[in-house]
C-alpha cells in the first residue's frame, strides 16, 4: 500500500503544503538601483538591518539603496610589498653589503667561464 501511494511522484521535487492557516513574517520592500540603471526591490524581514548595497540581479554590479547614501569606505592598511617586508628585516647598508657580495660571486663565476 505504501509503495502505491508514492507512485508517480518525485520526492523532494515539489511541496504539497499550502499557505492556508499560516502567518507570514512581517516584511518590508527595499528598492535598489545599480549604476547601469536597473531598479529592483528586495523583500526583507521587518526587523532586519537593511544593507546599503546589494548585488544587482540583472548585471551583477553593486547596487545602492534608493533612499540611502554611499556607505563609508572602510579604513584599510595599504598592502605590504616585498620591499617593505625586506626593510623590516634589514637596513639599507646591510642590503648594499649583501648585494656587493652577490655581485662579487657572480663576477667570479663569469671570469671562470670566460
Amino acid at each position: 500500500m505504501g509503495e502505491r501511494a508514492l507512485r508517480g511522484t518525485r520526492l523532494g521535487a515539489t511541496s504539497y503544503e499550502n499557505d492556508r492557516n499560516t502567518d507570514l513574517a512581517p516584511r518590508q520592500e527595499v528598492s535598489y538601483t545599480c549604476p547601469k540603471g536597473h531598479r529592483f526591490d528586495v523583500p526583507l524581514a521587518a526587523e532586519a538591518e537593511i544593507p546599503a548595497t546589494w548585488e544587482c540581479r540583472m548585471c551583477g554590479a553593486t547596487a545602492l539603496r534608493v533612499d540611502g547614501e554611499l556607505p563609508e569606505a572602510k579604513k584599510a592598511k595599504p598592502p605590504r610589498t616585498h620591499w617593505d617586508m625586506l626593510l623590516e628585516r634589514r637596513s639599507i647598508e646591510d642590503l648594499e653589503e649583501v648585494l656587493n657580495e652577490r655581485l662579487a660571486i657572480l663576477r667570479a663565476q663569469r671570469r671562470k667561464s670566460a
